[in-house]
């Protein structure tokens, strides 16, 4: 018989045995961690714990819920449909007859009324609706390498940019589905004086993209080089554009990657209806609104079609606040859930109160 021999810790649980064949205990460790033994806090839920809970919640969230939501409803809101699917609106005809490829341009003419001025800086957007960006084959349809500035990528796409990678044997530049879908119609704002002038609006074109795309997520090919054209050589533009990315504005520092609309475009919505932010007008010095109450009208260079998705158009004159845009439902969701708790509170006070009497009772007098 060949001899064995073994060393029992009683204080960490493992039997060691030696020798030839031996066998290891598979007993965890004698330890707090492997033997669930950590201190831990388990709170016991009685009424002196569970209703202050709730009644301090509900005390609040309500006010919370009311402010955000007077907060919400303080922000001056505007929106116009310009799709053009009636056939007494202005733009009914551009809609109609109106492609990708069409070689001509339409425009349209919208008037409207603000019943009330706009006081600090405004934001236009744009809206589209019915239209999918969150589509898993369209969010990967970009190469980002390219966007950066990359040189061997902008001659050699990635190949989730098919089938928008090369056309005519010539990178395409930016490739991809996104980049070729990109919004483009022309948004123009001008404000009916009584005296019978119209005057234009100033839309500021910067400003509207997100700091960290503009400076660390896109840049041109050839860095801080102004010579754009030279740059994208070689290149052609996507197919439903109707001019090259070196040329999408006239300000070399807003132009090719990093030109704005394009970068806003870039970042894909979550959801079929979304707006992007397409110009900004800056609150006017002194004690003259952004935009007087008064006549505006629209003007509309109608590039984007939406008829072939049953998609709609928008646009969006809107203030800020602290909190962002014009959204109630937080508002309402503080304030829902505050009324909850005060009143789940105030229910089991009462039977608290009920069954707690009969039980203390029962007590006595056994």
């Amino acid at each position: 018989m060949m001899a064995s021999s073994y060393t029992a810790k009683e204080e960490d649980g493992h039997i060691t045995v030696s020798g030839p064949g031996a066998l290891r205990s598979r007993k965890p460790e004698n330890t707090a961690f492997k033997q669930q033994r950590l201190p831990a806090w388990q709170p016991i839920l009685t009424a002196g714990t569970v209703l202050p809970a709730f009644f301090i919640i509900g005390l609040l969230f309500i006010p919370i819920g009311i402010g955000l939501f007077v907060t919400s409803n303080n922000i001056k809101e505007f929106e116009i449909d310009y799709t053009g699917v009636d056939a007494s609106s202005p733009c009914y005809n551009c809609s109609q007859s109106f492609s990708w490829n069409s070689s001509r341009p339409c425009t349209c003419s919208i008037p409207f009324y603000l019943e009330q001025p706009y006081e600090s800086n405004v934001y236009v957007y744009y809206g589209l609706s019915n239209f999918y960006q969150n589509h898993r084959r369209y969010v990967k349809s970009r190469d980002d390498s390219q966007l950066n500035g990359d040189p061997k990528s902008l001659m050699e796409p990635s190949k989730e940019c098919e089938p928008y990678a090369f056309h005519e044997n010539k990178p395409i530049a930016p490739c991809g589905a996104i980049a070729n879908s990109m919004f483009n119609d022309t948004l123009e704002l001008f404000y009916n004086d009584p005296n019978g002038t119209k005057v234009q609006i100033l839309l500021n074109t910067t400003g509207i993209a997100w700091w960290t795309d503009k400076h660390v997520k896109f840049g041109n090919p050839g860095g801080n080089s102004p010579n754009l054209t030279a740059a994208f050589q070689g290149t052609t533009k996507p197919i439903n554009w109707r001019r090259p990315v070196f040329d999408l504005d006239a300000d070399e520092a807003n132009n090719g990657f990093i030109n704005e609309d394009f970068i806003v475009w870039m970042r894909t919505a979550a959801l079929p209806t979304f707006r992007k932010l397409y110009r900004i007008i800056n609150k006017k010095s002194g004690m003259v609104p952004t935009l007087p109450r008064g006549n505006y009208s629209l003007e509309v260079v109608y590039n984007y079609p939406v008829r072939s998705f049953e998609g709609r158009k928008r646009m969006i004159l809107s203030t800020i606040s602290w909190m962002g845009g014009k959204n109630p439902f937080l508002g309402i969701a503080y304030i829902t859930v505050g009324s909850v708790c005060f009143f789940l509170g105030v229910v089991l006070l009462l039977i608290h109160h009920k069954c707690g009497n009969r039980n203390n009772n029962a007590d006595i007098s056994n």
